[in-house]
């Protein structure tokens, strides 16, 4: 077995305008100071990262590293998310999405998707440079708007869609693994890979792509009612990164799952920072470790009670507590007897 690595913290929530947050350096000697010992960078974010100078220079990346590592962390992975979700859009959210791209893209969805596979092809071989193995992302969606088939699917629309999330992504994962890095997504209400069906049909259309790999976060399976301890006696061989990430599902009379529109405190599911919700982290740590999960453990804090500064400090203890560090003898060693092929033979009257 394998100890899990951490405890990390996701920066995307973090950044900022103000110092400690806003640059890298000084980010880093932040989450040092509360006990991390690795980040997870938002590619997004030029105050972090220019996602294609570390793809085109490994002088550049090799820069990168040293500035997390002189703070004492080390990367645990880059994230695409922003990127990810704008492969594949429905025409129902170009103009909310429009948002993650830049201004040269905007109100061209044809480039805007270019625009973004490319970012992906760029998050492979920045991850190669800085020596990761695993990236995040999401899968973006065709489909979300006909998760509640109302009026009824057409026959064949959610085949068709998940050849076309294929088509898009195939290449992508193909200069992923010539690079040598897991692509994972994040399995995620409003992506078209939101459960483990929905992944299913994925790897189906991908031909079962070795590169195809999750991002495990157990909160977005608490607020759709799925078995999430479960879900890694399934899926643990392609479980790749980890989300620590708690949430809580209280229906009432008057609200479930879906939340009557309301903001995020008031909704019947909400995530909470880390102690604060349902998850039973310590089976989600047993299982990972159990089934020998070789990543990181990484904090990504969205709350709408907590502040966030009072989340990461409390989420860096919180991960160190559950982190297993796992033992290299059994616990009835003590009471063995030695054995050899005879002796076995002898034990069974043979």
């Amino acid at each position: 077995m394998n100890t899990i690595k951490g405890p990390g913290i996701f920066l995307a929530q973090f950044m900022g305008d103000t110092a400690p947050f806003n640059s890298l350096k000084s980010i880093c000697q932040w989450a040092r100071s509360l006990g991390f010992v690795g980040v997870q960078i938002p590619s997004w974010d030029p105050r972090c990262i220019d996602l294609q100078k570390a793809a085109e220079s490994k002088t550049y990346a090799d820069e990168i590293k040293g500035i997390v590592n002189s703070c004492g962390l080390e990367i645990t992975e880059l994230s695409t998310h922003l990127q990810g979700q704008l492969v594949a859009v429905h025409p129902a959210y170009d103009t909310l999405f429009d948002g993650f791209a830049p201004e040269a893209v905007r109100g061209n969805p044809k480039a805007r998707t270019e625009w973004a596979v490319q970012q992906l092809k760029y998050a492979a071989k920045a991850s190669q440079n800085l020596g990761l193995n695993a990236h995040a992302t999401f899968s973006g969606a065709l489909l979300w708007p006909t998760v509640y088939p109302w009026p009824q699917r057409p026959a064949g629309l959610v085949e068709t869609g998940f050849k076309e999330l294929a088509n898009r992504w195939l290449p992508i994962l193909n200069v992923f693994d010539e690079n040598g890095v897991d692509l994972c997504y994040e399995v995620h209400p409003g992506e078209d890979l939101h459960d483990g069906v929905s992944y299913e049909l994925f790897l189906k259309h991908t031909n079962n792509h070795p590169r195809a790999c999750l991002l495990y976060d157990p909160s977005h399976f608490v607020l759709q009612c799925l078995n999430y301890l479960e879900y890694i006696d399934i899926y643990h061989e392609r479980i790749r990164m980890f989300h620590v990430k708690d949430a809580e599902f209280n229906p009432t009379g008057r609200q479930g799952v879906y939340g009557g529109y309301q903001g995020w405190v008031d909704r019947a599911g909400r995530f909470r920072s880390l102690g604060d919700g349902q998850v039973d982290f310590k089976g989600v740590f047993s299982k990972l470790t159990q089934y020998n999960y070789k990543g990181w453990a990484v904090m990504e804090w969205e709350c709408a009670l907590k502040h966030p500064e009072d989340g990461a400090a409390e989420g860096a203890v919180f991960i160190k507590n559950n982190i297993i560090r796992v033992t290299e003898k059994a616990f009835d060693d003590f009471a063995g007897t030695g054995s050899d092929e005879n002796f076995n033979r002898s034990v069974l009257g043979l």
